[in-house]
């Protein structure tokens, strides 16, 4: 009758690598396309404009793991020196329902947002894509390029951010991290065009800046809507042959409440690609289009990973329920 908290210091020390994430949704996915992931709509409250705090609950009957995340994105944070994502998450015995582990879900978040592009990349990309397009150099910024590079080989990535100093710091941490050209840019459009992969990763807003103009992405290649439509025109959207997202019901949700005003019809769902059940790109030329929302799937695929090797290292505190 005890629980493993797990700091977000915890989390790290762990060592979980981009590539165990990754194995992991793509397994996820997997099962998701078969139906075998029981998952709801996410609820949640927004007490600023914005602003979010949601419940996300998940059960993956093939990885035994089952649990709920909750967590909030506040995008004003970065002027309190705050992380704009912050939470909990709870996994729990599948035989018993005790929770077993409650960890920081900061670090996951970031992990398996970025793994999520790896995924649908994955189908939708062309497998010799060698440059990326980064348009917002924050956490996701970094993490969706560490999937990207653990599976396409990227060698040139153009960064873009309205904060020049944060641009500056990405293209730095990134050049020396990894050791490829990485080029800051002063324009939206040098981050898209001529790229074959677009990552747009700013703060989700209910009405979309739509910076990012028709024309821009080019033949043959793919983006990556993490911030959903934020960046987008929908025109620009509208000029893809293939819209993807992670989850169609709760695409729909978003859409009552408001979000996604003016996308184009959703071709699959991302799970119906990895499970076989319909084909990603099937030709060099067409121009792909992933809008993942987050899924509580993610998290509950990376969670358990952390909690094995958090008690195999001794790591983090067991406290009583």
């Amino acid at each position: 009758m005890k629980m493993l908290y797990l700091s977000r210091a915890d989390v790290e020390a762990t060592g979980v690598t981009m590539g165990e994430v990754l194995d992991a949704l793509f397994d996820a996915f997997a099962a998701k396309g078969r139906g075998e992931v029981e998952m709801p709509p996410k609820p949640g409250v927004h007490p600023l404009p914005d602003a979010f705090i949601h419940a996300m609950p998940a059960y993956i009957p093939s990885l035994a793991s089952a649990g709920v995340k909750w967590v909030a994105g506040f995008p004003e944070n970065h002027k309190r020196g705050l992380p704009y994502i912050s939470g909990l998450l709870i996994l729990n015995d599948v035989e018993t329902g005790l929770p077993v582990a409650v960890m920081d879900c900061t670090w996951i978040t970031a992990m398996r947002t970025g793994a999520a592009t790896g995924v649908a990349a994955r189908y939708l990309a062309r497998a010799d894509a060698a440059t990326a397009g980064i348009l917002a150099c924050g956490v996701q910024g970094r993490t969706n390029l560490l999937a990207l590079l653990a599976l396409f080989p990227i060698e040139r990535v153009h960064a873009y951010d309205v904060d020049r100093a944060a641009q500056a710091a990405y293209v730095a941490e990134m050049r020396a991290a990894y050791r490829i050209e990485v080029l800051g840019v002063e324009e939206p459009r040098a981050a898209v065009e001529g790229m074959d992969l677009v990552v747009t990763s700013g703060p989700i807003l209910r009405v979309p800046h739509a910076t990012i103009r028709p024309g821009w992405l080019g033949e043959g290649a793919f983006a990556s809507l993490v911030d959903f439509d934020s960046y987008w025109a929908p025109a620009a959207m509208g000029a893809v042959d293939k819209f993807v997202t992670d989850d169609i019901p709760q695409l729909r949700h978003y859409q009552e409440v408001g979000y996604f005003a003016a996308i184009p019809p959703v071709y699959a769902d991302l799970g119906e690609l990895v499970a076989g059940f319909k084909p990603g790109r099937e030709s060099d030329r067409e121009r792909t289009m992933a809008c993942n929302l987050g899924l509580a799937m993610d998290d509950m695929a990376t969670a358990p990973i952390i909690y094995r090797r958090a008690r195999e290292m001794g790591i983090g505190t067991w406290l009583d329920l």
